[in-house]
């Protein structure tokens, strides 16, 4: 590119940086709604069940069957809030909502532990939710299980004991776990939409007819634009970062600078996305909606809520087309694993590609005769 040709992308950067300033919404989207979802958000999840409201219906009422109850409340899991008499009782408080589990002790439970037979006991889950239901299933089992092997050890040692060590998250916070990636779905949503809108706007006030009376080429249109949005989204990753490492204490083991890097790729991917659709909307609702029918798939597919691993082959193949999974799991390896470039030059390598056809497509697209 010659001087001419940065000089009127220059002009273009100006003038849709002037349209930013001059916007209070978009400013307001894009320097504290950001901030505002990322508290909601990181305060609001936490994948770690705990407290479980519980009832307990103890038909044995024994020195046994009140040991096993202490064991469940002691295990943290799990929260007693109702007593029962029955078991139609306890079903009923489930139904209501007013428990998730219930703990049905047969009468005859310590009679059979001291003749050394099976002593079952029944353990009601709600199943609508499946983190309560797989949390109670588990810990139900492993409190089985202790006080089986205590019963048959008598006291004695077990013999194999296995003692895991929680690498990077070892308080297992779901903080650790959604931060890294709602940094990214957030940049994404807000360079998507707002590129989305840029096309637009033009065509709405009426100056995008100005630009085919000028020598501005197609390239150098959406070069232009996407300079203002990159800063933008870049000071909003920053912020963000900050906010993530001084409120919620996660700490950052990797390279800034290394995922800043990976960044610049992703941002220019998901502003020529948004160049894309705006080319395609005439007006800024259509343009929104646009932007989001693409969010949406790529947070769901993208690993940031459900490990890829656990997909069907077909969408963890498309997942693998989607920006948003390749930064995510970047940003979780940097900031939580401290992983270096010897990983991940995949990573910048795909991301990259990823921009590069993006830019590409976005600038044949758009619609500005060249004179």
């Amino acid at each position: 590119m010659n001087l001419a040709s940065w000089q009127r992308i220059r002009y273009i950067a100006y003038k849709e940086m002037l349209h930013i300033l001059r916007d209070p919404q978009t400013l307001f989207f894009t320097l504290f709604i950001p901030i505002v979802e990322l508290f909601l958000l990181g305060f609001a999840i936490n994948t770690n069940v705990r407290d479980m409201r519980t009832v307990v219906v103890d038909f044995c009422n024994t020195q046994e069957s009140r040991r096993l109850i202490d064991q469940f409340e002691n295990s943290g899991d799990f929260k007693v809030v109702e007593r029962h008499q029955s078991e139609q009782a306890a079903y009923a408080s489930i139904v209501a909502g007013r428990a998730q589990v219930g703990i049905v002790i047969p009468e005859d439970f310590s009679r059979k532990i001291e003749s050394q037979q099976t002593s079952p006991f029944a353990v009601l889950v709600d199943g609508t939710v499946s983190s309560v239901a797989a949390e109670s299933v588990n810990v139900g089992n492993a409190l089985a299980l202790r006080a089986s092997l205590a019963q048959v050890l008598k006291g004695g040692e077990l013999p194999v004991e296995a003692r895991p060590r929680v690498l990077f998250n070892p308080d297992t916070r779901s903080a650790y776990f959604f931060l890294p990636g709602l940094m990214v779905v957030m940049c994404q949503m807000m360079a998507t939409i707002l590129s989305a809108n840029a096309i637009v706007r033009e065509k709405e006030s009426g100056t995008l007819e100005q630009f085919y009376m000028t020598p501005v080429r197609r390239f150098e249109v959406i070069i232009g634009k996407m300079i203002p949005y990159v800063v933008q989204t870049t000071i909003e990753f920053g912020l963000i970062m900050l906010v993530m490492t001084t409120v919620f204490q996660v700490p950052i083991r990797g390279h800034v600078a290394l995922l800043f890097a990976l960044l610049l790729p992703f941002t220019l991917t998901m502003l020529a996305f948004g160049l894309l659709i705006s080319t395609k909307a005439d007006t800024r609702d259509a343009a929104g909606q646009m932007a989001m029918g693409t969010i949406i798939p790529s947070i769901f597919l993208s690993g940031y809520v459900f490990p890829l691993d656990s997909m069907p082959e077909i969408f963890k193949t498309i997942s693998y087309f989607i920006p948003t999974t390749w930064l995510i799991d970047a940003s979780r390896g940097i900031i939580l694993r401290g992983t270096d470039w010897s990983t991940l030059w995949q990573h910048a390598t795909v991301l990259w590609s990823m921009a590069i056809v993006a830019t590409v497509i976005a600038a044949v697209r758009m619609r500005k005769q060249v004179v």
